[in-house]
């Protein structure tokens, strides 16, 4: 239960120390028991294709769609079907800039500020009734997100804690389990 706790601290400590970068996300997954929690989080350039609130109608469906296709983890992060995992739940948001945002007072000029990007962040719990045969991780999610480029990827297990970067050319992180 103690990786469990620590999957938010790490997923802090991971976006505190990381620069926005546009094409590169993080995952931040601890597995305790038959428990995952995974913590998400991308720029708004790799999930909808701009970082400004959403503007229009089409801008306020691609969020609503990218916020839908975020709330099915093992649609994008892909688990082995022998480890019999569930959702529990999926909690997704957007930070920085939704639509429906009041930007009054400020005058964009199509410029915007490093601290004016949106992300999506999302945060994910599962449950496995095998957890010993999760062997691989297969991003599907660059399948999904035509912009996203990287995912840095934070593992804690019973093992210790390991780092991966996963990228859409090499989409399938294998665990070593």
């Amino acid at each position: 239960m103690a990786l469990l706790l620590a999957a938010p601290a790490l997923a802090d400590d991971t976006r505190q120390l990381d620069a926005h970068e546009h094409g590169v996300g993080t995952l931040d997954m601890a597995l305790d028991g038959e428990t995952i929690v995974i913590a998400f989080q991308a720029p708004g350039s790799d999930i909808v294709g701009f970082e400004y609130a959403a503007r229009s109608d089409a801008d306020v469906a691609a969020v609503d769609a990218a916020k839908k296709a975020l709330g099915d983890p093992l649609a994008l992060f892909g688990l082995p079907d022998a480890a019999g995992c569930e959702v529990e739940d999926a909690k997704v948001e957007v930070e920085g800039g939704e639509h429906g945002d009041d930007h009054a007072g400020h005058d964009d000029d199509g410029h915007r500020d490093e601290t004016g990007h949106t992300e999506f962040h999302a945060a994910y719990e599962i449950t496995c009734s095998n957890p010993d045969r999760i062997d691989a991780l297969t991003f599907f999610y660059f399948d999904v997100f035509a912009n996203a480029r990287e995912v840095e990827v934070q593992i804690i297990d019973p093992t210790g804690a390991r780092a991966f970067e996963v990228d859409r050319d090499r989409p399938v992180l294998d665990l070593g389990r």
